[in-house]
């Protein structure tokens, strides 16, 4: 975990290990940084807190990886590298940061690479479903057959972002959004780092909330002052 005022001013003198007393969601590297960050702090660190309270229920997520499509490194038969450029995959656009070896870009100064999924559109969600969510997905053979995708499709990697927010959403009841009633959904993602050279992935959301108009304001140090305004 970074500290929370990474970026802010001052420079970061060690580890974050300094975590709010109250929210316990954010970390700080010294006293000094967390007194300075309050005034950001201060506006989230209630609904910080409520929502950690329900930090079990999410750490039983059940999308975290496939052992289907992620068998071999499961197994440790063979290193994410190899897994990768088995599949033509290795250091490229979205899928730059899946292996240690990937290039330590994190900022929106990298997204002229090639920002899709680089796989055959038969083992990717690249176009829209066949049909919407009849039931909670519960599991990836769930998500893989409502997606017509291959048990052995790579996708899990990085698919699993955009449905650690449908989890989330399915803990709070907020999966069967009623358009009638609202049409947005605005979601704060806080510390994105790698995801910013995975936003196509993001798109996804919109085959999970149909008729939602899904709004991410991505948070975090990892994205520059002067690139914040409109998301």
């Amino acid at each position: 975990m970074e500290c929370a005022a990474k970026g802010k001013g001052t420079r970061c003198i060690g580890a974050a290990t300094r975590r709010c007393v109250r929210c316990g969601a954010v970390a700080y590297c010294s006293l000094a940084h967390q007194i300075s960050h309050w005034s950001h702090h201060k506006q989230e660190c209630e609904r910080l807190e409520q929502q950690m309270k329900s930090v079990d229920d999410l750490n039983d997520f059940p999308f975290t990886f496939s052992r289907e499509s992620t068998f071999e490194v499961f197994e440790k038969q063979e290193t994410r590298c190899s897994f990768l450029s088995k599949r033509g995959l290795h250091k490229r656009g979205m899928w730059m940061h899946e292996c240690h070896c990937g290039a330590s870009c994190t900022s929106f100064d990298c997204l002229g690479l090639n920002n899709g999924w680089d796989l055959p559109r038969a083992l990717c969600p690249c176009l829209g479903p066949n049909s919407t969510i009849s039931k909670e997905l519960l599991d990836w053979e769930d998500y893989y057959n409502w997606r017509s995708i291959p048990l052995d499709s790579p996708v899990a990697l990085l698919v699993h972002w955009p449905l650690t927010i449908y989890y989330a959403a399915q803990l709070f009841g907020l999966t069967t959004l009623n358009p009638e009633i609202t049409d947005k959904l605005c979601i704060h993602y806080l510390g994105p780092e790698k995801e910013l050279l995975q936003l196509a992935v993001f798109g996804e959301l919109q085959a999970l909330f149909p008729g939602i108009h899904v709004h991410i304001d991505l948070v975090g140090p990892a994205i520059p002052e002067h690139s914040k305004q409109g998301w």
